[in-house]
């Protein structure tokens, strides 16, 4: 070995030495690319499993559901779930586009969680106040977690699946430095439910 290779050898080991010592520090200040950012936002029936949900509802009754999300975003992120309802003619969030519902919230979950983290919640709801005329069913009033909410829907009868009904859905919305406000995540998930007659 010639003194110019032996040169190159003597440095080589003194960086490879340096970049041992220094990759705690180095880790602390690169950040290298992680695998995917995303969210989950699921809805379990009063179990806590992914069966019996509400369907057939009654006037006054309490029925429940466990709402959850996770955090995969890698650091810690501020959600809002926004509860909505709809009648068989009015939109669902838009996969495709990505793009949220028109309909506006009636009512909201806010929570921070850190990587990894979860919220999962029991929710109580009722309908309060639920009329029947001929092939309509209105329902104006209900109640979610205690707090009574004016909601005025309409469905009308579905002759093929003999019922009035409608779809309670949940959606994701993350809060965006950025844009400094909440932006639709492209989650949600619901359930139908049948407004039944008392007998």
């Amino acid at each position: 070995m010639n003194y110019a290779d032996f040169k190159a050898l003597y440095v080589l080991s003194c960086l490879a030495l340096a970049l041992i010592i220094l990759s705690p520090t180095l880790a602390m200040v690169i950040q290298l690319p992680g695998g995917e950012r995303f969210s989950e936002l699921w809805i379990l029936g009063s179990g806590g499993m992914a069966e019996n949900y509400p369907f057939n509802i009654v006037q006054g009754q309490v029925y429940n559901f466990f709402l959850g999300v996770r955090n995969h975003m890698d650091n810690l992120t501020y959600y809002v779930v926004y509860v909505k309802l709809r009648n068989q003619t009015e939109p669902l969030p838009d996969a495709l586009s990505g793009t949220s519902s028109s309909l506006e919230p009636i009512f909201e979950y806010r929570t921070f969680l850190e990587d990894g983290g979860v919220w999962e919640k029991k929710i109580h709801f009722s309908f309060d106040a639920v009329s029947f005329d001929g092939n309509f069913c209105r329902v104006s009033g209900l109640t979610i977690d205690g707090h009574t909410l004016n909601v005025e829907k309409l469905a009308v009868w579905d002759v093929e699946n003999k019922g009035f009904y409608m779809q309670l859905f949940f959606e994701l919305w993350i809060y965006d430095r950025a844009f400094s406000g909440f932006q639709y995540h492209s989650r949600f998930v619901g359930f139908w439910i049948n407004m039944t007659m008392p007998i």
